[in-house]
């Protein structure tokens, strides 16, 4: 975990937060901790970032083998489910657009007027 009481950190410090926010999984906790005095400095340091790689290779020996990559086959599944029910809905709307209201039997075009139209029709006589 970052050391945020202590906003001058050294390289040296600045550097074993980072090898702690790294092992502990935390590097946007250490990022958001940085001053821009610091951020600065690590920028401009190379003995930071090559001893920021040599923690990395060591961190990835020491603690490769109980790396869990994860398993993106569920959500895989479902972000195929969810085209698939949107491809569904977008064939459904264009066959509902393209049908007249003569050719469904439904509504005042099928020669059979609607409720609507015959209390209307009824209250005009």
């Amino acid at each position: 975990m970052p050391n945020q009481d202590n906003t001058h950190r050294e390289i040296q410090e600045l550097l074993a937060d980072y090898a702690g926010a790294l092992r502990d999984g935390c590097l946007p906790t250490f990022l958001k901790s940085l001053t821009r005095e610091e951020a600065k400095r690590i920028s401009k340091s190379e003995d930071f970032w090559e001893a920021a790689e040599v923690v990395r290779l060591m961190n990835s020996a020491g603690f490769g083998d109980n790396v869990v990559t994860p398993n993106v086959g569920l959500f895989i599944s479902r972000v195929d489910a969810g085209v698939a029910s949107r491809l569904k809905k977008a064939a459904a709307s264009t066959r509902e657009r393209g049908r007249s209201p003569g050719l469904t039997g439904r509504g005042p075009a099928s020669g059979t007027p609607s409720a609507k139209n015959r209390v209307w029709e009824s209250s005009q006589q």
